[in-house]
């Protein structure tokens, strides 16, 4: 398949697959006319290359553990480096309190829809609300101690 339907079939842009390439985490065939033309296994590897960019792997692992990763949730890595075991450590750290973060903000996002979708259900005159629009919204200040 050529760039463009890599592109669209992994939703990623062809400059970033180009870069991809530079970086050694894919690789082409060049047609007569230059064109770029990529197996079709290439879509579930661009997945999972995207994946390991988003946990925080830096491209130079990812180069590294690429050739052992046989299905996208299996590694077959029996010869890793200190290096490598820790660099993973530590992503998968940094990981953690990505995912603590992120459901801390999912769920502060939750609890200000209920509390809209509970003021705009509640029989409020409409000029109370024109005056505190988000009054009962916002967090109360803190107290001095």
């Amino acid at each position: 398949m050529r760039i463009g339907e890599l592109s669209e079939r992994t939703n990623t842009s062809r400059r970033l697959l180009r870069y991809y390439e530079e970086q050694g985490l894919l690789f082409s065939e060049r047609s007569s006319n230059g064109y770029r033309s990529y197996d079709e296994r290439y879509v579930d590897r661009v997945l999972q290359i995207r994946g390991l960019l988003d946990a925080g792997l830096p491209t130079r692992i990812i180069r590294q553990i690429l050739p052992c990763l046989h299905h996208p949730r299996v590694i077959h890595f029996p010869d890793a480096s200190p290096e490598i075991i820790a660099t993973l450590e530590r992503q998968r750290d940094r990981m953690t309190e990505r995912i603590r973060s992120l459901v801390r903000d999912r769920d502060a996002v939750a609890e200000y829809i209920d509390v809209v979708r509970d003021h705009r259900n509640r029989p409020t005159p409409e000029s109370a609300l024109a005056e505190r629009p988000c009054a009962d919204l916002r967090a109360a200040p803190p107290t001095a101690a």
